[in-house]
């Protein structure tokens, strides 16, 4: 009689990475939290070894900071005492990023968007339809035609006529230029949470994906605080919270800015916040009120909304907060753009952009 024998699970020990690998990955997570600071990432990484014995007599922290050195990761200045680190770790984060926050996501065809519309160049869709004048000869079904071929002549006089062809029908395939934008006040974290981490690996992880999947798109970052300013993909592993109000309007100004330089006629704006807007600039000076949703600020804002409408420029919001009068504001905020709006958790947030990005469709969360 054929049966199961069970037994208790004994788990095998993960062989398979060297010392020095595994204490990569933690370094490099610590590394991001220290906004780059090397010193500090290796006090922490110490730390960790005292207490959790991540290392032993044969491999220790000093043999692990001098393959960091000789394999790139690090350069010393002799002159200057100092450490930095080089673009191959800036690199390495960006890719952890992408395999921790997407990383069980199906794969998607490199550099192209779906859309509603048909064309000769894209991708290959399972749906056929008869053969029309100026059809690619590439998307012949040629096992579909044979066959048609066969039923409508026969064996005996067999042959192939145009009537018979089938062909795959192909979707066209779009470029996109994104502006993700990056809340960095000092709320994302406040109260002990710490929410700008989350976000920098998402943001990371979006930038690798377009950079290897879809390399005929654009994405610009910028970050937002008191004022806005556009950053480098490579900086976004050590980006770090400010002593900032929230100024959602420099940020869309900028977005709208860079935007108009874009030749593509798809247009998005991605927006991680964890707040209401406090801050707006006049002339030289700040108007600020971090008490409440201030009208003077929530109608230039909105403003800015409707006119990213009128540009077709959709902004989808990804809020970090459940407070009901900052959700409110975020509906309002949607509605004025004929945008999107998620509310997530930190550890939900990498699904909720990438559902969105990839798919460019509406979905309920």
């Amino acid at each position: 009689m054929l049966g199961y024998q069970f037994s208790q699970y004994v788990p095998r020990e993960n062989n398979e990475k060297s010392d020095f690998e595994r204490l990569l990955k933690i370094f490099l997570e610590l590394l991001g939290m220290s906004g780059g600071n090397v010193a500090e990432a290796m006090a922490w990484l110490t730390n960790l070894d005292n207490k959790y014995q991540l290392t032993d007599e044969g491999y220790g922290i000093g043999d692990f900071f001098e393959d960091l050195k000789k394999k790139g990761f690090l350069e010393e200045n002799p002159v200057a005492g100092s450490l930095s680190v080089t673009p191959k770790t800036g690199q390495q984060i960006r890719k952890n990023a992408l395999n921790e926050i997407f990383g069980k996501i199906r794969k998607a065809n490199a550099g192209n968007h779906r859309t509603a519309k048909y064309g000769n160049a894209g991708e290959t869709e399972p749906d056929k339809r008869p053969f029309q004048y100026g059809d690619d000869l590439g998307q012949i079904a040629h096992t579909d035609s044979i066959r048609n071929a066969q039923i409508n002549w026969g064996i005996d006089n067999f042959h192939l006529t145009e009537n018979d062809l089938e062909v795959h029908e192909k979707l066209f395939l779009a470029q996109t230029s994104t502006v993700l934008m990056i809340d960095i006040s000092h709320s994302m974290i406040l109260y002990g949470e710490d929410r700008i981490t989350p976000a920098k690996k998402v943001a990371m992880a979006l930038a690798e994906l377009i950079t290897q999947r879809y390399p005929k798109d654009t994405l610009d970052v910028i970050v937002f605080g008191n004022d806005a300013w556009q950053i480098e993909i490579k900086d976004l592993p050590y980006l770090e919270v400010g002593p900032y109000h929230t100024n959602t309007v420099a940020g869309l100004e900028l977005a709208m800015n860079l935007l108009r330089r874009r030749k593509n006629p798809n247009k998005q704006i991605f927006m991680i916040t964890d707040g209401k807007p406090t801050c707006i600039k006049q002339g030289v000076r700040y108007y600020k009120n971090s008490f409440g949703l201030d009208k003077k600020i929530l109608n230039k804002t909105l403003n800015l909304a409707t006119q990213c409408k009128k540009l077709h420029i959709p902004i989808t919001t990804f809020m970090i907060a459940s407070d009901p009068y900052l959700q409110q504001f975020v509906r309002e905020f949607s509605e004025a753009n004929k945008g999107k709006a998620y509310f997530s958790g930190l550890s939900g947030l990498g699904q909720l952009v990438l559902e969105d990005f990839d798919k460019r469709r509406k979905k309920q969360f």
